[in-house]
């Protein structure tokens, strides 16, 4: 902000600190500290703890932004009610919180120099809110290699998510994603009976398991009386975890987000303590109002198969694979046994470059395309997302006729969209027809993702999938 002359000068130091405060509330983080430097009496009103009651952080390892991190975290870390930090340093473009006003901005860049100062602005993030006994909500995404850490740097950040759990007295909402080797299965022990009994959302979500001791046991989910909405990697949600959750001195849960992982998969024994058909329905009898949220990374169709119980409330389903497709029968067990209860379906298969003959085609028989009838039994569909998958022109009218404008989302990338000259002459290989139909159908103006566009959800799968998970538990 830009005073001119005195007279401007001599109003703005007489502003009420009231309406210097109110003025700020409209400004994001960095502009609150530009403004503050327009005089002392505006720098005093920066720190008022009704200006800060939530922050929302995105680090990427930028020298250029640390003395400003360093400032804002000594200033307003120690009273902050809700703390949201994505350490994106090695992530690169795309990530959390492009969108919102409040997202801390970044310099990205690549290299050893790069990853210290994204380590750096991790622990001071951490220090500065190990002490604040008022902090309700924390999350922290993050998405680095366990061996790019240093072995030092590494035990400090886990000691200090410990204490910041071990001094909370008011911590509703955790969520600790996909930041590899930082959450421990001692990280929750921290946590005092009391402060147990105050979490209502609890996320660990961790893809580094091969070999080590499980994040969190059955037993330890005992003292969360009051979780209304958990996040857990599927190898840790075993059939105890499911008897724990539907013990009436629980409350019920509402929402429950779980990741597949072919890694996690690759030992077939892991299956032996997945909750069987009767599990899911006595946790459903506890809890009526469940939905589930799952995303599977790269998992064999037989697996799929075997952990896909019909009593599941599955309301999302995410897959995300680079070696092996998803089958066509994979996709007709969901559209049975989901119909009533699904809404969100995405399909996507990344690393792809032999183009449309290269992708796998859920209809080779020209029997009736996996994805029509899931359209037609799914009453509830209304997001649809392919990529990597053929998609046949007529199929995809049929999809858009099926759902009309009860389908919100419909995104098929173009590269998957093949035309069949012999059932649909008059569309095949004419994209402005197709276009045309399809948004007939939905009643809406569409086209289909170019290629020169970013579909966010195939360049980010695990930024998605976190972003939607949060939004998918805040919304019980």
């Amino acid at each position: 902000m830009a005073l001119y002359g005195a007279a401007e000068a001599a109003v703005a130091a007489t502003l009420p600190c009231e309406v210097i405060v109110h003025i700020f509330s409209f400004l994001s983080p960095w502009d609150r500290l530009r403004a503050s430097s327009v005089c002392s009496r505006w720098r005093e009103c920066l720190f008022y703890p009704c200006l800060w009651p939530e922050l929302w952080l995105r680090l990427r390892g930028s020298a250029a932004e640390r003395c400003r991190l360093d400032f804002l975290m000594k200033k307003c870390g120690s009273f902050v009610r809700e703390l949201r930090v994505d350490f994106e340093g090695v992530l690169g473009d795309g990530g959390l919180g492009s969108e919102s006003a409040a997202a801390v901005p970044g310099l990205g860049g690549g290299g050893l120099e790069t990853l210290k100062a994204y380590m750096e602005e991790v622990l001071c993030v951490l220090r500065s809110v190990r002490s604040n006994r008022n902090l309700q909500k924390l999350s922290v995404f993050g998405d680095s290699h366990p061996l790019e850490l240093e072995e030092k740097q590494s035990r400090e950040i886990q000691q200090l998510i410990e204490e910041v759990l071990g001094n909370s007295k008011h911590l509703k909402w955790l969520s600790l994603g996909f930041f590899l080797e930082v959450v421990t299965p001692t990280t929750l022990a921290a946590l005092t009976q009391s402060s147990a009994n105050c979490i209502e959302h609890l996320s660990l979500l961790d893809t580094h398991f091969i070999d080590t001791a499980p994040i969190i046991e059955a037993v330890e989910l005992e003292r969360f009386l009051n979780l209304r909405s958990l996040a857990l990697d599927f190898c840790y949600f075993t059939a105890e975890v499911t008897r724990v959750l539907a013990n009436s001195n629980h409350v019920p849960l509402h929402r429950l987000s779980l990741v597949i992982h072919h890694l996690s998969m690759s030992n077939i024994h892991m299956l032996d303590n997945m909750p069987q058909d009767a599990d899911w329905k006595v946790l459903t009898r506890h809890c009526a109002n469940l939905h589930v949220y799952i995303m599977a990374f790269s998992v064999r169709n037989d697996i799929l198969l075997r952990i896909l119980k019909p009593s599941i409330p599955l309301e999302r389903i995410h897959f995300d694979s680079s070696t092996n497709g998803v089958s066509g029968a994979v996709i007709d067990l969901i559209s049975m046994q989901y119909d009533k209860s699904l809404t969100h379906f995405l399909l996507i298969k990344e690393d792809v470059e032999q183009g449309i003959n290269g992708f796998p085609d859920l209809e080779p028989n020209e029997n009736e395309d996996p994805l029509v009838m899931l359209a037609w039994r799914c009453k509830k569909l209304s997001h649809l997302s392919i990529h990597g998958y053929v998609v046949w022109a007529h199929n995809l009218i049929a999809i858009a006729r099926l759902r009309g404008p009860e389908l919100q989302v419909l995104e098929v990338t173009e590269e998957s969209i093949n035309y069949d000259e012999y059932v649909m002459v008059d569309v095949a290989g004419d994209p402005v027809r197709l276009i045309e139909e399809v948004s007939f159908g939905l009643r809406k103006r569409w086209h289909p993702v170019m290629k020169n566009e970013i579909l966010y959800v195939c360049s980010e799968a695990t930024c998605y999938f976190y972003k939607e998970m949060q939004r998918f538990s805040e919304g019980i």
